[in-house]
């Protein structure tokens, strides 16, 4: 079965996927909705898929790790695409990954999922984004379109060549200079061609990668235990009272502008040891949370 019969037949049982169409605000609350799988559960729903072909366990096993997904599309952020289209893409590359995962290996799913969703967000951003941006400024955009026809030979500009072009686009010579630079370069691939000499071909930019994460599982639960406690805090937080609520977060959150017992003491005018006894009965209440 392979990813498109995966995802028609999840649709056909009555077992959707989110769509991340509509807010994607709304499609990560929904998908941080669904639980994390134990390690039990997840090699109990892979061999059903193995062995099976249990749709519904490939639903179950894809819909817990859309998280993942979402955290790994957030680190391409810089690449000036949408958050939403790099999720779908990614999304496509963790069906794949749940299609062809053994768990007989004796591996976390994310871990092995990792690699099949970078791959599949690595492709859509090299289809859809250019390394150097030819034209950015105004001035560049001026340069661009007028630049070509005003060399008179082909080759680099000399000197007084650079100082005419500035002058007659009324752009520096340093723009001249660096936009001519834009236009003689050229795009280069990604990965190196499946024929590259190994020997002779300098190494594709996608070796210099670095893997700032040597265990994906290990940076993904970090991620998701922060993520948690963050909205812990906050539930924690709510429950306060007015004065509990400002009295923790001026004693322990800003940590800019962090206040003494005293100073609280004096602007709500009781003692300091008044104040201590609610910030301590405040983080009482707030360690109960993450206790539970």
């Amino acid at each position: 079965m392979n990813e498109v019969s995966m995802s028609q037949a999840l649709v056909a049982n009555n077992l959707p996927i989110p769509s991340t169409l509509g807010s994607m605000e709304a499609y990560i609350g929904a998908v941080h909705q669904i639980p994390v799988l134990s390690v039990e559960d997840e090699q109990r729903l892979a061999r059903r898929l193995r062995e099976d072909n249990d749709i519904a366990a490939a639903q179950e096993l894809i819909l817990s790790h859309l998280r993942f997904v979402i955290h790994v599309a957030r680190g391409y952020s810089g690449y000036g695409l949408q958050l939403g289209d790099l999720v779908q893409e990614g999304n496509i590359g963790l069906m794949k990954a749940v299609k062809r995962f053994d768990p007989s290996v004796g591996v976390r799913l994310v871990s092995f999922a990792v690699h099949w969703i970078r791959a599949e967000m690595h492709e859509y951003i090299i289809k859809n984004w250019r390394i150097v941006k030819v034209a950015t400024t105004k001035a560049q955009r001026k340069l661009f379109f007028n630049l070509r026809k005003s060399k008179t030979r082909l080759g680099w500009l000399n000197a007084a060549e650079v100082s005419a072009v500035a002058k007659d686009l009324n752009v520096s010579e340093r723009e001249v200079l660096e936009m001519e630079s834009r236009l003689s370069g050229r795009d280069i691939g990604f990965d190196a061609p499946d024929d590259a000499d190994d020997d002779h071909a300098p190494p594709a930019p996608a070796h210099y990668l670095v893997a700032h994460d040597v265990d994906p599982a290990d940076a993904y639960e970090s991620a998701d235990s922060e993520d948690n406690q963050l909205e812990l805090l906050r539930e924690g937080m709510a429950k306060l009272d007015e004065r509990s609520r400002d009295i923790i977060k001026r004693r322990w959150l800003d940590a800019d502008s962090k206040v003494t017992l005293q100073e609280l003491a004096d602007e709500y005018g009781v003692s300091a040891e008044r104040i201590r006894q609610v910030e301590a009965n405040a983080l009482k209440k707030m360690k109960a949370l993450f206790a539970a």
